[in-house]
């Protein structure tokens, strides 16, 4: 329990970010429930859409699939993931996803321990967004 207590969030109340793909929602954060040692949201991928390339060097990363189907590049090595599989993004290694499959995709995320200033907790190591289109790889792909 945090200093603030228990505190339930809805997505409708959070605000979508999508500059680095996909939209991802930061819903239990030091911000909105005074989360002390990490933080939790979910990423919304449609068909094709991706989240680029980025590392994490205070946290490590945990990641559920509720829905969709996803790969995920591991420090340049590709991984489906199904939904109700989870993954553990260890700290320092560079990760992207894609949703290479037909339906919306859905996952949870949580980071921690929180880095000691939020600018420093996220290192993009491409430019994603809007702005750059990169083609998707299709199931199949080495795993």
């Amino acid at each position: 329990m945090t200093a603030q207590g228990p505190r339930i969030v809805n997505l409708a109340d959070t605000q979508p970010n999508q500059r680095r793909g996909g939209d991802l929602r930061a819903m239990l954060t030091p911000a909105t429930v005074g989360a002390t040692s990490g933080f939790m949201g979910l990423a919304i991928l449609q068909p094709d859409e991706r989240i680029g390339e980025h590392y994490h060097p205070y946290s490590e990363e945990f990641v559920y699939v509720v829905s969709g189907l996803l790969e995920v590049d591991l420090d340049g090595e590709t991984h489906e993931l199904w939904p109700d599989q989870g993954l553990l993004i260890p700290l320092n290694v560079r990760h992207r996803f894609r949703n290479v499959g037909d339906v919306e995709a859905r996952m949870v995320f949580h980071l921690g321990p929180l880095a000691p200033r939020p600018e420093l907790g996220h290192v993009d190591t491409e430019h994603t967004g809007s702005a750059v289109q990169v083609p998707p790889k299709r199931a199949g792909a080495a795993s």
